[in-house]
C-alpha cells in the first residue's frame, strides 16, 4: 500500500542546518534526511568534499517528505524568503509515493 505525499528538497549551505531543521519541525513534518551536497550552480562549484579545517563552508542536501504540497511549499517559502536572499540554496519539489505509509 502506498501513500501520495510531497518530497520537498533544498540544497543549501550548511551553517544553516539547525535553523531549517527547526523550520520544518515547526511546520508539523515528521522527519527529514540530511546528506554532503556539492556541484555546480549560479553561484559556482561547491565541492562536497570535507575541507581540512573546518566543513562550516559546505553544501548540504535536506529531503523532506509531506503528506501535504501546502505544507511543503509553505515551508520552502518559509526558507527561502529567510535564506536564500543572502545564502546559496535552492528548494524544488517532487511527487512521491510513500511505501508503508503507516509510519509516515
Amino acid at each position: 500500500m502506498t501513500q501520495k505525499a510531497s518530497k520537498l528538497v533544498i540544497v543549501t549551505e550548511k551553517l544553516l542546518l539547525k535553523q531549517i531543521t527547526q523550520i520544518i519541525d515547526e511546520a508539523g513534518a515528521a522527519g527529514y534526511t540530511v546528506m554532503p551536497a556539492g556541484g555546480k550552480g549560479s553561484r559556482n562549484v561547491r565541492s562536497s568534499g570535507q575541507p581540512t579545517v573546518s566543513d562550516v563552508y559546505s553544501n548540504i542536501k535536506i529531503e523532506v517528505l509531506t503528506a501535504s504540497r501546502d505544507m511543503a511549499l509553505n515551508i520552502a517559502d518559509t526558507i527561502a524568503t529567510k535564506f536564500f536572499d543572502d545564502y546559496s540554496g535552492i528548494a524544488y519539489l517532487c511527487d512521491a509515493e510513500v511505501l508503508h505509509a503507516h509510519k509516515f
